[in-house]
């Protein structure tokens, strides 16, 4: 296998890792208001993901870095053709970081409703745009010869990205409502739980028609296949949390992500960002690729680094496995 292939998988690996990740750190965000009816219980969902969201984080810096080194021209064009909505979700990224740290530093009911509202807008913007910025990756923006993005931003919010950004709103709001029903217990849990299936039947259809979409315009037989799972993997979290067995229910969203996820760069292949002027203005995995060098470098400090990160997230999310209750939250 090429070093170019191997690193186009790698970067999908990494950001299907990171939707799964902090997807369920934007649902907790966004449901604050919806689930939390008092101080104590969104102390309680935050702390579901307190130990968690930084690390998380950590997923879609590596695959920017890993893209800036490997595909430095998709780099390049995606990163100044994209700029304001990378902007937004950075934005978005940085308030809802504030947030988490200065949430506690005050202790009047306006003080944490202030902080609230920035999680929540914190966590909406980069669920959605997130969406619409793949969608256009995987539909193609108009492209000139030097691989220079050549429209405006309005042409990036058209009916399929705008779609896209649904779906991912929808699916990782149902994915924080999963795993609060995974990590918290009480009454809490309960409403997670019952909110949980309404989200997922909810999101069904946008989701099932950006998937269809996607296949109809730029699909492959092997982007057919996860698509598929994807339908069934959301049908079975939707099931199972009828039947009140969270873990599964988790396990399928988190499927779901993956599944989806997966089936945007199986569709994308071997493009990384295809050019709508002009076919060949595209950028492939070939053209947009590093030396075979510098390639090479990255391949062994991979091998060397990786499994020091994943274990050590790993063993964060096995300190922190245990359920969060109000009984844990002190009365102010």
């Amino acid at each position: 296998m090429e070093l170019t292939t191997i690193w186009f998988l790698a970067i999908a690996l990494l950001f299907t890792g990171y939707f799964i990740l902090e997807g369920f750190d934007f649902g907790v965000g966004i449901l604050l208001p919806v689930l939390g009816r008092d101080d104590r219980e969104r102390r309680v969902m935050i702390n579901t993901i307190g130990p968690l969201w930084d690390g998380n984080e950590v997923w879609v810096l590596t695959a920017g870095g890993a893209m800036f080194a490997a595909f430095p021209h998709w780099y390049a064009s995606l990163f100044s053709g994209f700029y304001l909505l990378l902007f937004v979700i950075l934005l978005g990224l940085i308030v809802r970081g504030v947030a988490f740290e200065y949430r506690g530093k005050g202790t009047t009911d306006r003080w944490r409703r202030g902080w609230d509202a920035c999680l929540f807008g914190g966590s909406v913007l980069p669920a959605f745009f997130w969406g619409v910025v793949v969608a256009n990756m995987v539909r193609g923006v108009p492209l000139d010869d030097g691989f220079d993005y050549t429209g405006t931003v309005w042409q990036l919010l058209n009916g399929y990205a705008l779609l896209g950004g649904l779906t991912t709103l929808l699916l990782f709001t149902a994915h924080g409502a999963f795993f609060l029903h995974l990590k918290t217990a009480g009454d809490i849990r309960e409403r997670a739980r019952a909110l949980g299936w309404k989200l997922a039947a909810l999101t069904a259809a946008p989701a099932a028609a950006f998937l269809i979409w996607t296949q109809a315009a730029h699909g492959d037989a092997l982007s057919a296949i996860l698509i598929t799972l994807c339908v069934l993997s959301l049908i079975g979290a939707l099931v199972l949390d009828l039947l009140g067995r969270g873990a599964l229910a988790f396990a399928c969203t988190a499927g779901t992500v993956a599944l989806a996820s997966a089936a945007l760069f199986a569709a994308l292949w071997p493009n990384v960002l295809p050019s709508t002027s002009d076919p060949m203005n595209s950028l492939t995995h070939a053209n947009a690729a590093a030396t075979d060098k510098t390639l090479g470098i990255m391949t062994w400090a991979a091998i060397v680094f990786l499994p020091v990160i994943l274990l050590y997230q790993a063993w964060t999310y096995w300190v922190f496995r245990k359920r969060v209750s109000v009984n844990h939250i002190p009365v102010a």
